[in-house]
């Protein structure tokens, strides 16, 4: 963990799989906007870029959101050195390889049910704690239009942003006064799982980048008033 004492007060937010997609395009608007940044993702490489990036007044790291042993580490280091986190945006999750249902392997079926399911109960398990102790604290699932709607072959992934949904609407009667939970749906964005699916016909969508300045003023109107809220940016 990098020396914090050059770390301002001010609006904390930790991201998950924050060094690609969506999530790294919320991780720079927000720290543009004046906020400190945690994040972190699989891949070295990508975390390493990411880091330099942003510089040193973020904390951008390796971790893996289905394991729970992992969260749980992370999140000890980054309550302890940072406090709680006032936004929690949990945005890590994977494509199944388009197919029907039952030609999609176990293994991939539960892969995708510990990134994009599991995962999130990680993280809510180990930072939500603290924002409740903390009495702030915004908690901001990624779900999908395939979490309110469906598309074959993509049905593992739906089943994964239905739960969010679900996840999402149970945990915002769960929470103290003063705290929400909201799901946003993001739209159609031209992203790497996007292309997994429609190959090409992805670039007839917005980039990421273009995405994040209708998302990020979004993100931050987010408050206690919208607890419970399914949210799509539009």
């Amino acid at each position: 963990m990098a020396d914090t004492s050059r770390y301002k007060r001010k609006q904390f937010v930790m991201i998950s799989g924050a060094t690609s997609g969506l999530g790294k395009e919320i991780a720079r608007g927000l720290a543009t906007k004046g906020w400190t940044v945690a994040g972190f993702g699989k891949t070295k490489s990508k975390v390493d870029l990411l880091a330099d990036e942003l510089g040193q007044d973020h904390y951008i790291f390796e971790a893996d959101v289905s394991r729970d042993e992992s969260i749980a580490s992370a999140a000890k280091q980054i309550i302890n050195q940072f406090g709680s986190p006032h936004l929690l945006i949990n945005n890590a999750a994977i494509m199944n390889t388009p197919s029907p249902l039952w030609e999609v392997s176990a293994t991939e079926f539960d892969q995708l049910s510990a990134v994009n399911i599991n995962g999130v109960a990680n993280m809510i398990r180990h930072f939500v704690p603290s924002m409740i102790q903390s009495k702030h604290g915004i908690i901001v699932n990624l779900s999908s239009g395939w979490g309110r709607s469906t598309s074959p072959n993509v049905a593992p992934y739906c089943a994964t942003k239905w739960a969010i949904e679900g996840l999402s609407n149970a945990l915002s009667q769960e929470l103290p006064r003063g705290m929400a939970c909201v799901s946003l749906n993001p739209g159609i964005i031209n992203t790497e799982m996007l292309r997994k699916c429609w190959a090409e016909g992805a670039n007839a969508y917005q980039s990421p980048s273009e995405w994040a300045k209708i998302a990020i003023p979004l993100i931050e109107r987010i408050s206690s008033n919208d607890n419970g809220k399914q949210m799509t940016v539009n």
